[in-house]
């Protein structure tokens, strides 16, 4: 498992932009994906996004797709995710994830190994 510390969640109006960013730390990563779920109050943990480590490729949910972007920076262990033209809906907390193997479907959070510790983003109409 590795270490993963989100920050860049905050309180924005709809139709406003957040960039999350989420590092892997204690080792170097070179697993399978690094991604980013969320979960708003009384509702399942859901995906948002993923970006294969190594592949590059990018996944995203259908209700993001078009508005948030993920990236990632491999030198840095580093992964993003813009979120532009949030909405209310958007509001929930955000977590990064790490997988190390594909074990599971990439939007699957049973893929995941690391959990990072969440950050808030709450969207004000």
């Amino acid at each position: 498992q590795v270490h993963l510390v989100e920050s860049g969640g905050g309180l924005v109006q709809a139709g406003g932009s957040l960039r999350l960013s989420c590092a892997a730390s204690g080792r170097t990563f070179s697993g399978y994906a690094m991604g980013w779920f969320r979960q708003a109050p009384g509702k399942e943990r859901e995906f948002v996004a993923a970006r294969g480590w190594n592949s590059g490729n990018l996944y995203y949910a259908d209700n993001v797709r078009g508005r948030f972007t993920i990236s990632g920076d491999n030198a840095k262990n580093t992964v993003y995710l813009q979120m532009n033209s949030l909405k209310p809906e958007d509001t929930a907390v955000y977590y990064c994830a790490a997988a190390v193997r594909a074990l599971a479907g990439i939007r699957s959070p049973a893929l995941y190994d690391s959990w990072g510790q969440g950050t808030q983003v709450t969207v004000s109409s």
